[in-house]
Formats: structure tokens, C-alpha cells, sequence
């Protein structure tokens, strides 16, 4: 088996630049998971054309040519217009998957949305897409998000969810998360709403197919019932999250 040093250098150059941060910091085990995914979704993103990553811009970076969206954008708006294509086809397959089986229309819904995190392009994309999405959906449906982050490193055969096979050729035997994802995963496995972020942790394992042509046609009415889309917009409605979307709506500004 290809240990971790060797599978993370043979993914892009920016492999070299993660063992570097790694021998001088000592940090290899969170922030590297998410570095290597990014890596993961970059593949998935130049396969379909994209070469840019969507965010972390230098100062210098003027506004780049994007299609206008309407005055008060609705989530189908971000989605179509602003969320990178990779993210956009990974999150609605991942919705799919959940819907051919049936599951709960909140469940669904946490399906959809759980990477929109992601598009900040920052560390801890559970949590942080988790905060973009409160002010407008259930508490379950936010739970799920924010908890689907740690869950996605426990393996629970009793509802048929392995570890990933790809985290072993990633991260290699040893690799433990950090202390608090391993403490959000104690706290989310005794709660009520265990199953819902075990949910899209399962449907999430499967989404990755950069050919699949996807439409958000189907969610439009699930979004509908449990999406609280705000009058003003999203992005221009003065919640705690506003300004991540404005992030979102502007993803090459340089301040």
C-alpha cells in the first residue's frame, strides 16, 4: 500500500508543499484531511474544466468577468451562478443518491447543501457550511451539516458505513483526527439526530463521478419547503452568515 507521504506528493505539486508544512509544524492530521480533499475536488475540478481553485486569491486579483445575478439571489441562484462547478455537481449527486432512496426531505436537503462549505475555501468546510446555512433551514438540517465533518472518520458497520477505503490510501493506517473532531463525534453519536448526519456521510461516499450530468431541478421544491429564502436576498439580509455569502456572490475580491 502506498503510504500517506508518497500517495499526498503524487497528487499535484501542491502535494510537496503540504509535506513541507508537515515536517516543519508537525500538523498532519486534520488540516492536512482537508487539505487532500481539496486536492481530491481540484481533479474533479479540471476534469470538468475548471483549473482554480474558487477562493484564496492574492490582493492583487482584480474582479473577474462573472454572470450578474438578480438583486436579491436566491440558494437556486448561488447555486447555478456561483457555487464552483465541482462542488455544485459533488453536492447534487449526493442529493440524488438520497432521493432514489427514499430518505427524509430534510435529510435530503442536508444532502444538497453539506459541501457549500467548501466555496469559503477554508479549513473545517462541516462547520463553516454548517454557520452558512443556519439562519434558513431547520436545526436538524444545520446539525447534520455541522456533524457530518466528524462522522465521516468512524466507520458504523451496524448501518453500513465502512471508512473509506480512499482515507487508508490517503492518510495511511495510523492517521487519527484532531482531538475535536474525535470529541464531536462521541457528542454526535449518542444524539437523537445521529442518523440524519450518518445519512449524508453514506450518500456523501458515493459522489464522486465527474461525468454525471446534474440538474437542481429536481430539490427545487424540497428547497422550497425547507429553505427559508429571505426577501432581501441572500447575502443582503443582516443574518450572521450574510457576509459568507456575500463571499460566495464575490469569490475574487481581493478584500
Amino acid at each position: 500500500m502506498m503510504d500517506r507521504r508518497t500517495f499526498i506528493a503524487s497528487l499535484s505539486a501542491g502535494g510537496a508543499v503540504l509535506l513541507a508544512r508537515a515536517d516543519a509544524s508537525g500538523i498532519v492530521s486534520e488540516e492536512l484531511a482537508e487539505e487532500v480533499e481539496h486536492m481530491m475536488f481540484e481533479e474533479m475540478q479540471q476534469g470538468q474544466g475548471q483549473t482554480q481553485r474558487p477562493a484564496r486569491k492574492t490582493f492583487i486579483e482584480k474582479e473577474k468577468e462573472m454572470t450578474p445575478l438578480p438583486a436579491k439571489p436566491t440558494l437556486e441562484d448561488i447555486f447555478n451562478l456561483r457555487l464552483p462547478k465541482f462542488i455544485f455537481s459533488h453536492c447534487v449527486q449526493s442529493a440524488n443518491n438520497a432521493l432514489k432512496r427514499g430518505l427524509d426531505e430534510e435529510v435530503i436537503l442536508a444532502c444538497l447543501l453539506h459541501d457549500t462549505g467548501i466555496a469559503l475555501d477554508s479549513p473545517d468546510h462541516g462547520y463553516r457550511g454548517a454557520a452558512l446555512i443556519k439562519p434558513y433551514v431547520s436545526e436538524k438540517v444545520h446539525w447534520a451539516i455541522r456533524h457530518h465533518q466528524a462522522l465521516r472518520f468512524f466507520p458504523d458497520p451496524d448501518v453500513g458505513y465502512e471508512y473509506p477505503e480512499s482515507y487508508y490510501r490517503s492518510f495511511g493506517k495510523e492517521y487519527k483526527p484532531e482531538p475535536y473532531i474525535q470529541a464531536d463525534y462521541k457528542y454526535a453519536r449518542n444524539h437523537k439526530w445521529y442518523m440524519n448526519s450518518r445519512l449524508v456521510t453514506m450518500m456523501d461516499e458515493y459522489s464522486f463521478d465527474r461525468d454525471e450530468v446534474v440538474t437542481l431541478e429536481p430539490f427545487l421544491d424540497i428547497i422550497g419547503r425547507h429553505f427559508k429564502q429571505p426577501k432581501e436576498g441572500l447575502g443582503w439580509d443582516n443574518t450572521e452568515s450574510s457576509y459568507m455569502w456575500r463571499t460566495i456572490i464575490w469569490p475574487h475580491r481581493p478584500l
